[in-house]
């Protein structure tokens, strides 16, 4: 038996940054990943923005999880010695002078000072992206490159710790007192970053696959800002998104979201770009839209975190960091994301 202190099941965004957290606080961790090519984690633009919805409103917890995001990827590229944190402006056009003039009342009352760059009151970045009725630029807004953090965090956990490519195999655990085994580990303790996937021991925790579908696309074009209205662009990584689909559970691209991502593409850009392919994956949601945390309420060396939906990047960073404070020195979890919630319903 290799003894280690954590197994984490799951390497997406989730079980990226706690077992990253883990590490560097000098844990020794097992993490235990398939690698399926249409995890939320894999498919995603990695955005970041902390405004959200149709109206303009900061999204949950916005101060705390935008300061904590920003020195996390900052550490972890250190840590890893990659670059895939990309702080960059969005643009979200206004649609109406109506819009225009509820941002602008927004700013007057202060409370989104921390995260607006600038109003523009007048059209905008003119040879980018339609606006002609301005926008609004927001600032600790970005992307995180998603397929070079995880190879990242996957390199530096087979190179710490282990890292074993394969399917996990509940029937395989075996909870003991104090330990947990698996295969050919031995652990302290379990950790369920699974994602859409059922994992018997939490099965009454209501996960909910909500399908998103992705453009791919090309251009020579260098985009001052992210833009995002009805779709969002996203340089580098080039991904043109995303659809929220929770009736279509098919595991295929489908042509009803290429045509609405495709026409909401043509009406925000002005600049060239071909679309190359198109991809989908399913986020892990949960009817309070909260992620889920916490302890099994049966094994104790059992716990969960999931649940991260549309904004695993934003929400991964600073609920980690209260993950793993919980396990290691008890501090109590905020009650809207326990997993106790769903326990004593």
């Amino acid at each position: 038996m290799q003894r280690v202190d954590y197994i984490i099941v799951g390497q997406g965004l989730a079980g990226s940054c706690l077992a990253l957290r883990l590490l560097m606080c000098g844990k020794k961790v097992a993490v235990i990943d398939e690698g399926n090519p249409h995890a939320a984690s894999r498919v995603a633009a990695g955005l970041f923005n902390p405004v959200t919805g149709k109206m303009p409103a900061l999204t949950w917890m916005a101060s705390e999880l935008f300061s904590s995001l920003a020195i996390f990827y900052t550490e972890a590229e250190k840590y890893t010695r990659t670059s895939f944190y990309h702080p960059m402006p969005v643009y979200r056009p206004f649609i109406s002078l109506a819009e225009q003039y509820a941002w602008m009342e927004k700013a007057t009352a202060g409370e989104m000072d921390a995260f607006i760059q600038k109003i523009h009151h007048q059209q905008a970045f003119a040879e980018e992206v339609t606006n002609p009725y301005g926008g609004i630029e927001l600032r600790q807004c970005g992307y995180i490159n998603t397929a070079n953090f995880l190879k990242a965090v996957k390199k530096v956990v087979a190179e710490q710790g282990i890292f074993m490519d394969e399917a996990f195999r509940e029937s395989e655990l075996r909870l003991a007192s104090g330990y947990v085994q698996y295969s050919h580990l031995e652990a302290g303790k379990i950790v369920f970053c699974t994602g859409v996937s059922c994992i018997r021991l939490f099965d009454f925790v209501p996960i909910r696959p909500l399908k998103g579908e992705v453009l791919k696309l090309q251009s020579s074009h260098r985009p001052q800002c992210i833009y995002n209205r009805g779709v969002y662009v996203v340089p580098e990584v080039w991904i043109a998104g995303a659809t929220y689909t929770k009736a279509d559970q098919t595991c295929a691209i489908t042509g009803a979201a290429r045509t609405q991502l495709e026409r909401g593409l043509n009406a925000l850009i002005r600049f060239p770009c071909t679309i190359t392919g198109q991809d989908y994956g399913f986020r892990p949601t949960l009817p309070d839209r909260r992620p889920v945390l916490g302890r099994h309420p049966q094994y104790p060396h059992v716990y969960i975190f999931n649940g991260l939906g549309t904004k695993g990047v934003s929400l991964a960073p600073y609920f980690s960091a209260q993950l793993l404070n919980y396990m290691e020195n008890g501090v109590p979890l905020n009650q809207i994301v326990d997993v106790k919630r769903y326990i004593f319903r």
